[in-house]
This record gives structure tokens, C-alpha cells and sequence, in this order.
């Protein structure tokens, strides 16, 4: 097979994957991209080995499925987990959070969490500063060994994930796990975002 043709058939696989795999995400809630990639490959019939889109191709193809398929209703979502992100930047101020993830991004369904980055000396003053507030809150394993904890709350709209980091990461840069700078913005920001 001529080299042309193996980059065609190879881009055209990588697509189908994306797309298979925003599907997946969409309808089934699964919001682990890896595993997502990895099922739609195997509903589509393909080797294991075959090479994946990178997450970013699966986003795009996430925000077409939305808007194509659940348009109005998504956005409604949307706008209202945006709105209760909002309200828990301004309660978390003291914090220095930022809201990042699906929410942000404008990926988000009904199976997804509000991510909000908070830095503390502790995750033990977060946790008291919301029980003296009377919000309940639960643990979750973190995913990188630069967090010191995620606490996770329930809001009216969907949970939310506080992501607890030491202060001298709040001007670093975080990257998502295929190296894209991961998108966070502060309260102001997100208030400029709703009023659009």
C-alpha cells in the first residue's frame, strides 16, 4: 500500500475512533478519554494496537456530538453548572480557585463534575472552612501526586471536585495528561462567560 494511503486510511481511523469515542462519553457518560478511545475501537472492530486520536480530537468531536444532538438542552445544562461554578468560586475566594475541565470547556454532560483548582497550605483548612458552612464533604482519590487532595461536594446542578493543590503550583502551568496547557479561569472570567 503506497505511504499516501496508509496516512489516509490512518487518519480516517483516527476519526472514527474520535468519534465513536465522544459518542460513548455522550450518551454513556464515560468520562475516562483513555477508555473511551479504547471501547470505540473495540466496537468499531479494530486491532488493539491501533493508534488512537489524541484527546483533543476527541473533544472536538465531543462539543459536534452536543451541539448536534442535544443543542438547546446541552447549553441549558451547561449554563447551569456554569452558574453554580460560579457561585463556588466566590465562596471558595479566599482559595485562589479557578474553575478548569469539561465545565469550562464546554464539554460537560449530565455525568460530569464541576473541577475547581483551589491552592492552601492544607486540604484540612478547606475541609473546615465547608463544614463550618454546613457543606458536606467526601474524599476522592487523586490522580497526580501534585495534588494533596480532592474533596468532593454535592450542588443543586451536578457534584463538584475541589482539587486541593500546595500554593507555589497557582502560577504553574498544568498540562492535561497528552501535554495540552490545561484552561482554568477565575471568577471575573467566568462571570464575562455567562453574561455572553
Amino acid at each position: 500500500m503506497p505511504r499516501h494511503e496508509r496516512l489516509k486510511t490512518g487518519s480516517s481511523t483516527r476519526a472514527s475512533i474520535a468519534a465513536a469515542a465522544a459518542r460513548l462519553m455522550a450518551e454513556d457518560g464515560i468520562s475516562d478519554f483513555h477508555h473511551a478511545k479504547k471501547k470505540a475501537a473495540r466496537q468499531l472492530g479494530l486491532p488493539e494496537h491501533v493508534a488512537f486520536p489524541d484527546n483533543a480530537e476527541v473533544e472536538a468531536e465531543l462539543r459536534a456530538y452536543r451541539s448536534l444532538y442535544q443543542g438547546e438542552q446541552h447549553a441549558e445544562m451547561l449554563q447551569a453548572m456554569r452558574q453554580t461554578a460560579l457561585e463556588l468560586l466566590e465562596l471558595l475566594h479566599a482559595f485562589n480557585p479557578f474553575l478548569t475541565g469539561s465545565v469550562l470547556d464546554g464539554t460537560a454532560g449530565e455525568h460530569s463534575h464541576i473541577d475547581i483548582l483551589l491552592f492552601a497550605d492544607s486540604a484540612k483548612e478547606v475541609e473546615i472552612f465547608l463544614l463550618n458552612r454546613g457543606v458536606d464533604v467526601s474524599h476522592v482519590e487523586p490522580r497526580s501526586d501534585k495534588v494533596e487532595a480532592v474533596l468532593r461536594i454535592e450542588t443543586d446542578t451536578v457534584d463538584a471536585n475541589l482539587v486541593i493543590l500546595p500554593p507555589h503550583l497557582e502560577r504553574v502551568s498544568l498540562k492535561h495528561r497528552d501535554g495540552r496547557p490545561r484552561e482554568r479561569i477565575r471568577a471575573a472570567e467566568l462571570a464575562d462567560l455567562l453574561s455572553e
